[in-house]
């Protein structure tokens, strides 16, 4: 069951890959939401990806020594 959840997963990231690359080249209208949509959700993974990893490094410290949120 796992097994076909993930591969679900992997179908709809590779369709919306493809989606991107076919919206470049000036594909139809259904295609280039799925590929705003697809790039919407990559981004919003990049930054709970970066955020968990600044939390899990605790307070950045910049190249002044100094907190970056003070």
């Amino acid at each position: 069951m796992v097994g076909l959840v993930l591969l679900g997963v992997l179908l709809l990231v590779a369709g919306g890959c493809a989606c991107v690359v076919w919206a470049e080249r000036g594909g139809p209208r259904w295609v280039r939401c799925v590929a705003t949509v697809t790039l919407a959700a990559s981004e919003l993974v990049r930054r709970s990806e970066k955020n968990r990893r600044r939390s899990l490094n605790g307070p950045a410290i910049d190249d002044a020594g100094t907190n970056e949120a003070a």
